[in-house]
């Protein structure tokens, strides 16, 4: 009896081990979050890392693979005021066209209803003037030519605004735009 239950007993240890081992790279691999109090979730896409936020106002931030030579990009997710126009018109005015043409004629804008909620996408490229410190710390602009934003407002029915937004070099984000679009097309009333 005692050995029959030796290999049974292995077998069961194997088993616990590799389970473990797959929780724990899933818990290294997080890409699920939530917006709005944890009332929608979304998930990531594959091989974007979760990180901590580099600003207080930023709720959930990945690191996202960079293509290339290019620097990684970077998505951000908070809770935010203001009209989705005026919020739109600010992001267009992070940008400048290296041929003096305006930025909205460039930009394109689509929206769609998503889990109850208006999701209005930017697309937007150029030469980004990024704040390293973030919108409202004060400090010099950088700028950063061939830089593109994909973003994302989404209008929830009862806890106001959620901004998504990725961006980075062209290359890194034309590389990931198709993610990003899933993502956010993906949001869906947690629990669902």
């Amino acid at each position: 009896m005692r050995r029959m239950l030796a290999p049974a007993i292995a077998l069961i240890a194997v088993c616990v081990c590799a389970g473990v081992a797959r929780a724990q790279a899933v818990a290294d691999d997080v890409r699920a979050f939530t917006i709005a109090n944890g009332a929608f979730s979304l998930e990531a896409p594959a091989g974007w890392k979760q990180v901590p936020p580099k600003s207080g106002i930023v709720e959930t931030e990945f690191a996202v693979p960079s293509e290339g030579d290019a620097a990684p990009g970077r998505m951000t997710v908070m809770g935010a005021g203001g009209s989705v126009q005026a919020n739109v018109d600010r992001w267009y005015g992070q940008f400048t066209q290296p041929d003096g043409s305006a930025t909205k004629d460039k930009a394109t804008t689509k929206t769609l209803k998503l889990a109850g909620c208006t999701v209005t996408l930017v697309d937007v490229a150029g030469v980004f003037k990024d704040m390293p410190g973030g919108p409202f710390a004060g400090g010099q602009a950088v700028e950063r030519p061939d830089y593109r934003m994909l973003a994302a407002i989404v209008e929830t029915p009862e806890k106001g605004s959620y901004f998504l937004k990725f961006y980075g070099p062209g290359a890194t984000v034309a590389k990931h735009a198709d993610g990003f679009r899933k993502m956010v097309e993906g949001l869906v009333a947690a629990g669902k």
